[in-house]
């Protein structure tokens, strides 16, 4: 197994900056805007942004939710282990709102796909976009693209990407890992 570090802690933050950048371009006051972290691995990000948006950018207080996808996934009876449930954490109405996805890795489109299903658990959306802080563009089974990418990654099958955040214990990194 070997390790590659794609992305350190310096140019994640880069990223996280320019991604904020482009969403305050896109939705500026962020009144009518939601960002909802994608569970597990998309609430470190989506509380990352906020943060940045809020003290960097001074946009004033953004709702953020957390989406968990666990019973919505088209493959969550086809594994022998128990499944563990995160926690669903929206507290907003989503019914008119233009809703961001927010994600670590775009690899199949299968998260997505079970996002864009549970969402609909709170309200209907104006609209929905996405984004990634890694797009691996080759890796697609469903027509599912980010509006918001942070660093395309062109990854194989036997490749895996994995993104680690200060917040999990660890530091900001991005690293393909081949087996």
């Amino acid at each position: 197994m070997t390790q590659k570090v794609l992305l350190n802690a310096k140019e994640v933050n880069i990223i996280l900056h320019r991604l904020a950048c482009q969403l305050i371009e896109k939705h500026l006051d962020f009144k009518d805007t939601i960002l909802v972290g994608i569970q597990p691995r998309g609430t470190f990000m989506a509380e990352r942004l906020k943060e940045i948006l809020e003290n960097d950018y001074n946009t004033p207080e953004i709702m953020l939710g957390y989406l968990d996808i666990t019973f919505f996934r088209d493959d969550f009876r086809r594994t022998d282990k128990p499944l563990e449930a995160n926690k669903t954490k929206i507290n907003f109405i989503v019914e008119n709102k233009k809703v961001i996805f927010i994600d670590d890795v775009l690899f199949t489109g299968r998260s997505i796909r079970s996002a864009l299903t549970a969402i609909q658990s709170f309200g209907r959306p104006s609209e929905i976009e996405l984004l990634v802080l890694i797009d691996r563009r080759f890796s697609r089974n469903l027509p599912i693209q980010p509006d918001y990418r942070g660093r395309q990654v062109d990854a194989i099958n036997n490749e895996k990407v994995k993104v680690n955040w200060k917040e999990n214990g660890g530091t900001d990194e991005v690293h393909l890992i081949t087996t």
